[in-house]
């Protein structure tokens, strides 16, 4: 029985390892051709130098998890994005802690509540995607007349008990890169609705770059750069800029609950009818320090469909395209403030709206009826620059709207 550290530096010397029990195991360098590998429960694998990277053999899934383990300074690559570099075992009752640390993977992470699984906790502090592809994964969370796509990171309680629950808290997670998105959502946190929970402290994200591949005119399917389902964080923090491509990809997206959102960097979507944030839920306090910008038909900044945000805090809110709406409202809210203006440039056209399509005109700010808050604040003017687009809409209520700036219609001012 051994119970010291093993360091290894070929797959031979790993595998061996791997059968001794208790000892943690440390990876010096490059290992190729690595099959699929099962780490027991309560054990450590780790990188013993910068270069420590495990490749997989063709076709092959990564890193099994069981239970109360860590994966910490590692490079997991696998070949194929669809693949899992990270998955657990769902026959065991928990996952115990699984912690991973100071990971960059080729291929997706995957950590479900399915099967025998009911607890566990799921600890990451820095994991970079770099590619992965969940475009076909299954089941998908559903509601409001779509599914949700999962991610390149998927932590998912598919669990129908309610008593069954996942904690997290997770920290450092980025995916994709510029100009190479990952496919599918970016970072996917669900539960199941009536079923199985998911809680967290903390979640927080570096940069996020997802293209969901949904064909365009397709629209009962939606991504998420960051989604939060059916879960439940105390923080949210968007460090990175949030970016999505492809049409129906809103870049921050809520169906659960969350205490405080901030974004600090830059969100953007360039697909259509792909949304800003777009909150089905409940936030206390939603900051973003930083442009909310899109550039899709349909794809408006900020929308509440359903639940509430408390108080809502935006930098600036600009759209490119016809249909997409500045801020929509349609649901109760607190307050609303926009320090630096809100601006469309779009006329009318077609956006997907709770799973339907619908014609909007690219208004600015629009409360539907149901919409009812506080009070609006608005500094450096709101615009809309469409041919006959009203840059105010109010057809809800609020108990003040103050604008500095102008409201100015372009369009209609022109005509």
């Amino acid at each position: 029985m051994s119970h010291g550290v093993i360091t290894v530096a070929t797959v031979a010397e790993l595998l061996d390892a791997l059968a001794e029990p208790d000892a943690p195991v440390l990876v010096r360098g490059r290992l190729e051709q690595v099959p699929s590998v099962v780490l027991p429960p309560g054990r450590r694998l780790a990188g013993a130098d910068p270069a420590a990277a495990l490749v997989f053999t063709d076709g092959a899934d990564g890193i099994c998890l069981t239970r109360d383990n860590r994966l910490e300074g590692l490079r997991l690559e696998t070949s194929a994005a669809t693949a899992r570099a990270v998955y657990n075992d769902t026959t065991r009752e928990s996952l115990g802690t699984v912690e991973l640390s100071d990971l960059s993977t080729l291929g997706r992470v995957e950590i479900l509540a399915r099967d025998a699984v009911r607890s566990g906790r799921v600890v990451v502090d820095s994991l970079d995607i770099e590619a992965a592809d969940a475009r076909d994964c299954r089941p998908r969370p559903q509601g409001y007349n779509v599914e949700v796509r999962q991610g390149a990171f998927t932590l998912y309680n598919q669990q129908a008990d309610p008593e069954t629950l996942i904690t997290c808290d997770l920290v450092g997670l980025t995916a994709g890169r510029e100009g190479a998105p990952v496919r599918g959502s970016g970072i996917f946190v669900s539960g199941t609705e009536g079923g199985g929970r998911v809680t967290g402290g903390r979640l927080h994200t570096g940069a996020v770059h997802s293209d969901g591949g949904i064909p365009a005119g397709v629209p009962g399917e939606i991504t998420g750069g960051v989604f939060v389902v059916r879960a439940r964080f105390t923080e949210v923090v968007n460090h990175g800029p949030v970016t999505t491509h492809g049409p129906n990809d809103m870049v921050l997206d809520l169906w659960g609950e969350v205490g405080t959102w901030t974004a600090n960097a830059p969100i953007t979507s360039h697909g259509p009818s792909g949304i800003g944030f777009v909150n089905f839920g409940t936030v206390k306090r939603l900051t973003v320090t930083a442009p909310i910008e899109t550039f899709g038909v349909g794809a408006r900044g900020f929308n509440i469909y359903d639940g509430t945000v408390e108080a809502a805090e935006f930098d600036r809110i600009v759209t490119h395209a016809d249909a997409a709406v500045g801020i929509q409202i349609s649901k109760p809210f607190g307050t609303l403030t926009v320090r630096r203006g809100i601006e469309t440039h779009g006329g009318s056209g077609e956006s997907l709206v709770k799973g339907e399509i619908k014609v909007l005109a690219a208004v600015a700010l629009s409360l539907k009826p149901g919409a009812r808050g506080t009070g609006i604040r608005v500094g450096g003017g709101i615009t809309a620059h469409g041919r006959g687009v009203p840059a105010v809409e109010l057809l809800g209520e609020v108990g003040t709207l103050t604008v500095s700036g102008g409201v100015t219609s372009l369009g209609i001012t022109a005509e």
